[in-house]
């Protein structure tokens, strides 16, 4: 019922996932991104307990494929999850189960993993690599057009209903986390939210505490001039 991407940019760090379907509100459940840890989605017959495991276990450095052999193992539901992980070092790991509905399967390159069930066919996960590949811009802009291709390419064979997009670069929180929970075109309303983003949020969560800037900046007269530079309001 969905299909979701996860890419690492090596040359700054920087970790970001996206996801679209057919399906209320996927962005609450299925894609989990933390700041030099990696990523992790679950879905087909999503199993949230995953990322309450999992996510701890990358965090700790053990290996994407044994945190999924490790998932696996503790789920006798296995067969119906469809589960892919891609580690602040770039690797990966990817399950398929065999219950789960076709056009299923996950495709991956380097530092980018994309998986999805229940699609029109091989070419949404296809199309979708290929696009992040080929696309300039931010991890944010390259996500949009990767799910744009893999919707232009059939997406979720039932039609579209919600999408998500979460990025993150130092910090266990995210720079970027944005969803859509139940629209008739969410991948425009997606891309529309993240060029509100730009107008002041991004700005502001420069000025946040993180990893590097326990306090971070908290002097409102430096990040108000910070935003009227940038033409904020």
């Amino acid at each position: 019922m969905t299909w979701s991407i996860l890419a690492r940019d090596p040359a700054t760090g920087t970790i970001g996932a996206a996801v679209a379907t057919r399906f209320f509100a996927v962005g609450a459940l299925a894609i989990h991104v933390e700041g030099q840890v990696g990523a992790l989605a679950t879905q087909a017959l999503i199993n949230p307990m995953y990322a309450v495991h999992g996510m701890p276990r990358l965090r700790a450095g053990e290996a994407p494929c044994a945190v999924v052999e490790a998932l696996l193992a503790a789920d006798a539901g296995r067969e119906h999850r469809q589960i892919h992980i891609l580690d602040a070092a770039g690797r990966i790991a990817a399950h398929t189960g065999a219950d789960c509905v076709g056009w299923c399967g996950a495709v991956g390159g380097i530092d980018i993993s994309v998986a999805g069930n229940m699609l029109a066919g091989p070419d949404v996960v296809g199309r979708t690599l290929a696009a992040f590949q080929s696309a300039a811009g931010s991890m944010a802009e390259r996500l949009l057009t990767a799910l744009e291709a893999g919707e232009a390419a059939g997406g979720d064979k039932r039609g579209k209903q919600s999408a998500a997009m979460k990025v993150c670069t130092r910090d266990p929180f995210p720079d970027l986390d944005i969803r859509v929970d139940d629209h008739p075109d969410p991948l425009t309303e997606l891309r529309r939210l993240h060029g509100v983003s730009q107008e002041r949020f991004a700005l502001f969560r420069r000025f946040l505490p993180g990893a590097d800037s326990p306090c971070g900046v908290f002097d409102r007269a430096v990040i108000e001039a910070a935003i009227s530079a940038r033409g904020g309001s």
